[in-house]
């Protein structure tokens, strides 16, 4: 590993062109660090200083080792909010830009390739370029094919292949295959008082019928609630808090508008509202960080392999997605369920012991060529990194390959930006 204390000393390894797989946090789950030790240079980005700044229009601009949490935090001492939130805050941003990591409040603000208004980066020569979301791509036949492909995915958070759409598409969910991401200019909001609902409901797997009924209701209140997450019931069980119902699943809301959501999604739910939990900020972000961390912990200690997914489908078809989980439910493997409800964006953890990993991933391919069929996006956050990469193909026509091979020709002659990325394949 190959530890970068500022950007001259980054520069010049990248004028080098030696292959490097460039990072700021080991926080993937696609990417096995460990086993690529030996085959590549890992760059470590995390210990070049980080800068924040507000500029004049409310945007953030955000260089070097700077966490989400650290960004958060900056924006809210100057009266301004993130528009995403990735539940990992301990993330680098710059490394979140790498795999488009929206997080929850996209249900609210949208997605975060909309949120980054400029980039800079150091190409394969570790020269500065600036890349900005008000300009468009050059245009040709070839990627116009390539746009109509993506039209599926338009409204997700990430599809099958990144959008390349505007400059800064380049640099975007393209984990870090073109060039090194070293600034970006990303919009805040005027910071409001936030509140925090918990919605006790049945298991999802003896009844879907009050989740769908939600998830429909939510859809008219993007401009009022922020995010709209789900825990199920085997989750929490990682918790053991008192504040939670057993035995239960949770839908928890993010709103700026109090009494506007109170009285017009609340109350319409169909359940008594004195069921319903008022949280704080704090008990809000502990809950959505502490159960993947309690059941990574637990994984850890027993040495189980998650094995999950991070699909999403339009909103027509969310109740297929909760069938097809409901069916993987039903083979004899522990799992859990959680994520970006309102977004039809749920994350399906199998927890195998060592002996039912292989069917994991045999219940796993037959699970992406289900969301094919449903036009969903088979990895929507997380990224593709080389764990998911056989399981991205069959997504990919020849029109992305066509793209891929151009891309890196242009922008990484050398072939020295993560060479085991899906570019390459």
């Amino acid at each position: 590993m190959k530890t970068f204390k500022d950007y001259p000393a980054l520069r010049d390894h990248i004028a080098t062109h030696e292959k490097t797989l460039y990072f700021s946090s080991q926080t993937s789950t696609v990417i096995p660090f460990n086993f690529l030790e030996g085959e590549m240079v890992l760059g470590n980005l995390s210990t070049i200083a980080g800068k924040i700044r507000l500029l004049a229009d409310g945007v953030l601009e955000i260089s070097g080792g700077v966490t989400w949490k650290d960004a958060r935090s900056f924006a809210r001492s100057k009266g301004r909010d993130l528009l995403m939130s990735p539940t990992e805050e301990s993330a680098g941003v710059l490394a979140g830009i790498a795999t488009s990591c929206t997080g929850e409040r996209s249900f609210g603000f949208g997605t975060l390739r909309d949120q980054v208004e400029r980039i800079t980066y150091l190409d394969f020569n570790g020269a500065e370029q600036i890349l900005s979301r008000d300009k468009f791509l050059e245009d040709s036949e070839l990627l116009r094919e390539y746009q109509q492909d993506f039209l599926p995915y338009q409204k997700m958070k990430n599809g099958p292949f990144p959008r390349l759409e505007r400059e800064t598409d380049l640099m975007i969910g393209m984990e870090g295959q073109l060039g090194v991401v070293k600034e970006i200019h990303l919009e805040t909001v005027p910071y409001k008082n936030l509140n925090y609902f918990l919605i006790p409901l049945g298991k999802w797997e003896e009844s879907c019928e009050m989740h769908l009924d939600i998830f429909n209701k939510v859809q008219a209140f993007r401009d009022h609630i922020l995010s709209c997450e789900l825990i199920d019931e085997n989750s929490l069980r990682y918790l053991g808090s008192d504040r939670i119902p057993k035995g239960r699943d949770i839908i928890v809301i993010e709103t700026s508008s109090l009494e506007k959501v109170y009285e017009e999604f609340l109350t319409n739910l169909g359940m008594d509202l004195e069921d319903i939990i008022e949280l704080s900020e704090g008990d809000y972000h502990h809950l959505r960080m502490e159960v993947p961390r309690k059941v990574q912990e637990d994984n850890s200690r027993r040495a189980v392999i998650k094995k999950g997914t991070d699909a999403q489908v339009s909103p027509e078809n969310f109740g297929k997605l909760l069938g097809i989980y409901k069916e993987m439910g039903k083979k004899g493997i522990p799992y859990i369920l959680f994520g970006h409800f309102g977004d039809g964006h749920l994350h399906f953890n199998f927890l195998p012991d060592k002996e039912q990993v292989d069917t994991c991933e045999d219940l796993l391919k037959e699970f992406y060529k289900e969301i094919k069929l449903l036009k969903g996006s088979p990895f929507a956050e997380h990224g593709i990194g080389l764990i998911k990469q056989n399981f991205i193909r069959p997504f990919l026509g020849e029109n992305q390959f066509e793209i891929f091979k151009d891309l890196k020709k242009r922008y990484d002659p050398y072939n020295q930006f993560f060479p085991q990325g899906f570019l390459n394949l």
